[in-house]
């Protein structure tokens, strides 16, 4: 046999294998033995091969993504429900860069999408491996979640001792809970009302889940949080409504977008645009419906800031006004 711990230059590589009890992302990967004698090109090709795997992961794990995306967006819809993501390491680096991009994407109000990362803002650039096993930071990260929120805990090999101290926190304060993890047996599951587990096995690099798990944490987020802003409105068929016109791409995102939605001259956008104050959905209404603006404003309200709906609404209005 050959002996543990041995790469290529032994005798011969066994199966992938670790102790019993080890997350599938701490065993070895037998397609990987011989990648430090690989020429570049190939040794590239090799991690490619691994990565390939992830999408599939991850589309098994969509129904129970599924449910937590419906709990956060029941969450947001009542009174003073938040959404909140605890991470440690790549997974809570991963939590805060999604989180970021929420508020200039679909303009989501600050403080609705929250992330948690241990060992705070510091971690953020610099490695601090010890916060990832301080349980107690993790509770104390979470005693602001109550029983209107949904908290997802990320871990790779769903054992983090932080997150775990936010779930079982969150889970006390009566709060929807979820993990995202490529363990299927994580021990931290307990506390966790819906577990979405992409299961990516060993990486290409022992251990390393900043490679393929981390791919797919960030495939989980990117689909969770842009699933949860369509359910709340913030597009139009494939169109972002909400954006936030914070530099010149964006002002040219709006004006395009209300161009393909409508299929309106670029004057008629820019004057709806004008008329609007600004608000793409408030345009879009008007140009869609035929409406004026203020029926238009009337309708959007009545209908949540749902778009369609708005503009439906819009329509009837302006017709039962003739």
């Amino acid at each position: 046999m050959t002996a543990k711990g041995a790469g290529p230059a032994g005798s011969a590589a066994g199966p992938a294998s670790g102790p019993p009890a080890a997350s599938p992302t701490e065993l070895r990967n037998d397609k990987t033995f011989d990648i430090d004698a690989l020429p570049t090109l190939t040794l590239l090709e090799r991690l490619n091969d691994e990565d390939a795997t992830v999408a599939a992961a991850v589309r098994q794990a969509l129904p129970d993504l599924a449910r937590v995306v419906d709990a956060a967006d029941r969450a947001l819809r009542a009174d003073g429900g938040r959404v909140h993501y605890f991470g440690a390491g790549t997974s809570g680096r991963l939590a805060v860069l999604d989180a970021a991009e929420l508020g200039p994407t679909f303009d989501l109000p600050p403080g609705m999408l929250v992330a948690h990362i241990a060992g705070g803002q510091a971690a953020l650039t610099e490695a601090v491996e010890s916060a990832e096993d301080d349980e107690a930071s993790g509770a104390a990260d979470a005693a602001q979640v109550t029983a209107a929120d949904v908290v997802i805990g990320l871990s790779a090999s769903g054992s983090a001792a932080y997150v775990a101290g936010a779930l079982a926190s969150a889970r006390r304060a009566g709060a929807f809970t979820a993990l995202f993890t490529a363990n299927p047996h994580a021990p931290i599951a307990a506390d966790a009302d819906v577990v979405v587990c992409a299961r990516t096995g060993p990486e290409a690099i022992t251990g390393s889940t900043r490679l393929k798990a981390g791919t797919a944490e960030k495939l989980l987020l990117n689909s969770f949080s842009t699933a949860l802003m369509v359910r709340d409105g913030r597009t139009y068929s494939n169109l972002m409504v909400r954006l936030t016109p914070m530099n010149a791409k964006l002002r040219a995102r709006q004006a395009r977008l209300l161009s393909q939605a409508s299929g309106a001259a670029d004057a008629d956008c820019a004057a709806a645009l004008s008329a609007a104050g600004g608000d793409v959905r408030l345009a879009l209404v008007a140009l869609l419906s035929g409406a004026d603006t203020v029926t238009s404003q009337v309708a959007l309200a009545r209908a949540d800031g749902m778009v369609r709906a708005a503009i439906e609404l819009a329509a009837a209005l302006g017709d039962g006004s003739r």
